[in-house]
């Protein structure tokens, strides 16, 4: 019988969670059946590839001439090794009935905890339209996206003030948006990119107001973490008629705000190059081999919350935490307003190191991966190259980066289907208890916000 004082799971749950624990097994008897038929070798040489790619990867970076041209070849003929090994064992078949059983078995999973525990985003409130908004538009911004787009008409239809920025001088958008301010607005907003939202979304948190978020630069990884129509930024707008309010976090390097990464060191080092914006991938093939190397290359040093980083070569440093799979800023992250930032120290000094991080991940001695409220970032020059949201600045050391917990109230339409969603992480035990039938606890860190 069930003990009647431990909460019972939902049938589908229970269904799921068996089915996960079903093809998890399953998957488990193809790969002994693997080992039993050579597959032992395919495995040793599958990570033994995955390491030589690392090697080679990292000649190509570290080095010029032949030995970055070897690298080349290894990367390539790394992973085509594996694939011959394979073929030539005919353990193609089995290999991948693993993985479909292994994939199908998380998926069984996942959802499996997502019926006891949803999936939730950051809370939003509703907020009455604003009568006065300003918004700040940057016409060279990503390739013209503000004239492509329509974004001042449109935005002058719906009653908000427009400030276009002028395309022969550089203005100063921190100004304009204290003027504005001053002038009587009651939320300001940018049509632009990364780095000029920072600087006016630092005025809107300052004077308590709201933030319009555009995106109308290139990249715009803020407004994809938020959700935004990236591609239609028109549809920003709508905020301004019937919108929600969501309270982030704001990152500050000595005084400078940021709303997505600071990076110190190798990357940011070789965005000060003139050169970089014409020529991205000559410039950075050029530049890393100096760069990389202990001999010729500047070392970081970081106190992280009172954790030493020594000797680093990059430091990357973001307002709240990317997914683990995506630590270096390729991806996304799901909250914006857990009050801590993401940390990646790194560190490879030679071949061995760049394959360990290869098999080992977060866990090699190289990568360091933390969370803190305040990072301070020195070197043996004075100054520090920094890329602050993609753009190249110099900076007196040492750097501090901070982050003020929940200073920033965006403005976002209420219809946001890219918005990305917190999802339970999953847990085997979890699985296991639900297969029993148990409503598994919930054990996971509430976020906690600072006030």
């Amino acid at each position: 019988m069930t003990d009647p004082e431990v909460p019972r799971a939902p049938r589908a749950a229970r269904v799921l969670a068996r089915l996960a624990l079903a093809g998890a097994a399953a998957a488990a008897v193809a790969l002994v059946s693997m080992v039993g038929a050579g597959g032992l070798l395919i495995v040793v040489g599958g990570l033994a590839g995955l390491a030589a790619a690392a090697v080679g990867a990292w000649w190509f970076l570290a080095y010029r001439g032949v030995v970055r041209a070897l690298g080349a070849l290894l990367v390539v003929a790394a992973p085509a090794g594996v694939i011959v090994l394979c073929t030539s064992r005919g353990l193609w078949g089995p290999a991948l009935v693993s993985v479909a059983l292994w994939g199908a078995a998380l998926a069984c999973a996942r959802s499996a905890l997502r019926r006891v525990r949803p999936l939730v985003g950051m809370r939003a409130e509703r907020r009455r339209p604003p009568r006065r908004p300003v918004l700040i538009m940057n016409p060279a911004s990503g390739g013209g996206k503000v004239a492509r787009h329509g974004l001042v008409e449109k935005a002058e239809d719906m009653g908000a003030r427009v400030i276009v920025l002028p395309t022969d001088t550089r203005a100063d958008v921190t100004a304009l948006a204290r003027q504005a301010v001053a002038d009587g607005a009651d939320l300001l907003g940018v049509a632009g990119g990364d780095g000029t939202q920072a600087l006016v979304a630092a005025v809107a948190a300052e004077h308590g107001l709201p933030f319009l978020v555009i995106p109308a630069g290139t990249r715009n990884h803020f407004a994809m973490d938020l959700g935004l129509d990236r591609q239609d930024p028109a549809r920003c707008l709508d905020a301004l008629a019937d919108g929600e309010q969501l309270s982030v976090d704001l990152g500050f390097v000595s005084g400078r705000p940021f709303v997505n990464t600071v990076s110190f060191g190798v990357y940011a080092e070789i965005v000060q190059s003139p050169q970089y914006r014409a020529d991205q991938a000559g410039t950075i093939l050029g530049g890393l081999p100096d760069l990389l190397l202990k001999e010729s290359g500047k070392r970081l040093e970081a106190l992280v919350d009172g954790t030493r980083l020594s000797s680093q070569q990059a430091l990357l440093i973001s307002n709240n935490p990317y997914m683990e799979t995506d630590l270096l800023g390729a991806g996304r992250r799901l909250r914006l307003d857990t009050g801590t930032m993401g940390v990646v120290g790194i560190r490879v000094e030679g071949a061995a190191q760049a394959a360990e991080i290869a098999l080992r991940g977060t866990q090699a001695t190289g990568l360091t991966v933390l969370t803190a409220r305040r990072v301070d970032v020195t070197s043996t020059s004075p100054n520090l190259p920094v890329g602050v949201d993609g753009e190249a600045l110099m900076l007196p050391a040492p750097a501090v980066c901070t982050l003020h917990p929940r200073a920033l109230r965006l403005l976002v339409p209420r219809h946001r289907p890219g918005a990305p969603l917190s999802r339970p992480r999953t847990s085997w035990r979890k699985i296991m208890l639900l297969a029993l039938g148990r409503r598994p606890p919930a054990s996971d860190k509430a976020v906690h916000h600072p006030e």
